[in-house]
């Protein structure tokens, strides 16, 4: 039994590692779609799979890295023909998710999101601060090869940057999310939800595609889905209006139209970095609140019962141990927001 399961290990690594390939290589392809032109450089406003690369990290664990890495170099093969450059391209795309689930996990990060410190460590280490690694080295090969102007670095290591960034701002919680997931989920609430999604569906196109220029309007939008839903509906909403406000840019209407390309670029990646960063934060102040809530409401539930028995005359039942398992045990898992 012990050989069989030594020799089932490397087998479901290779299996883990391919399957994050595929996904990443897949997200790459989605990201490439819709390109925007800075500075002569095509950049992708938002990279899925930088995101798709930090979630499979944190949750399969790093020695899943190769996956990144093969991932990373099938994407640039099926835009150019590799050459010896490209193992700067791949170090610096495996570098940056890699980077950042060693910050996260070097600051006690959860994967159930369920503190506000979770949120403001994967905004400000997993999304800002390692996907600079990526940007800093695409962008610096581009520079020392002869294929980018020194004077146009900075324009094209911004748009790179923040496009790896709301790869993972967007990508990686919904990841997570799904990951620790109960299904099927409750239907108690699918009314509201569904209500939900049709004001989305409805508001979102005309907030995004209307030549008024009225981004402000999802902000209310996420709001309800944050204080109703949680991350689940906050990152959901962010998402949909992040796709629809991506092809208005590229297409160059709605909002967008009119505006030169390198405007195009800074209000699209403002709005959709101010839209995510209010989605995710949020919902993590929220389902903080909640959680400290319902653990109030059980301590003097305790209390209450503790105290009838000593006016009873009884010996009080012993409390419960403190509430010391991790965020995966399934006692302390965040109730759905759909219960």
């Amino acid at each position: 039994m012990v050989g069989n399961e030594v020799q089932r290990r490397p087998v479901g690594h290779v299996v883990q590692v391919l399957a994050v390939a595929v996904c990443y290589f897949a997200a790459g392809r989605l990201g490439l779609v819709r390109e925007l032109v800075v500075e002569g450089a095509v950049v992708t406003p938002i990279y899925p799979a930088s995101g798709v690369a930090l979630a499979a990290l944190l949750i399969l664990g790093l020695r899943c890295w190769p996956g990144v890495t093969i991932g990373a170099f099938l994407v640039v093969a099926s835009i150019v023909t590799p050459r010896l450059d490209v193992l700067g391209t791949l170090a610096g795309q495996t570098g940056a998710p890699v980077c950042a689930a060693l910050l996260l996990r070097r600051a006690g990060f959860r994967t159930d999101l369920r503190r506000l410190r979770d949120g403001v460590a994967l905004v400000f280490l997993g999304a800002l601060g390692a996907m600079l690694i990526s940007a800093t080295v695409g962008v610096g090969l581009l520079v020392v090869t002869d294929k980018l102007a020194a004077h146009k670095f900075w324009p094209v290591w911004l748009a790179w940057w923040v496009g790896d960034a709301m790869g993972v701002l967007i990508v990686t919680p919904l990841l997570l999310l799904l990951h620790g997931a109960r299904w099927p989920p409750p239907l108690a609430r699918w009314k509201e939800a569904t209500a939900l999604t049709v004001v989305a569906c409805f508001l979102v196109p005309v907030a995004v595609y209307s030549s008024l220029s009225v981004l402000y309007l999802v902000y209310p939008l996420l709001i309800w889905a944050a204080l109703r839903f949680e991350l689940v509906g906050s990152v959901l909403c962010a998402l949909l209006t992040s796709v629809l406000a991506t092809d208005a840019a590229t297409d160059g209407v709605g909002a967008f139209a009119g505006l030169s390309r390198i405007e195009v670029m800074a209000k699209l990646q403002a709005f959709n970095g101010s839209m995510a960063l209010t989605a995710l934060l949020l919902s993590a102040v929220i389902t903080e609140q909640r959680n400290t809530r319902r653990s109030v409401e059980k301590a003097c539930q305790e209390l209450v019962e503790v105290l009838e028995h000593l006016t009873a005359g009884e010996a009080p039942p012993p409390l419960p141990p403190p509430d010391t398992e991790g965020p995966d045990d399934p006692r302390t898992r965040r109730p759905s927001p759909f219960s």
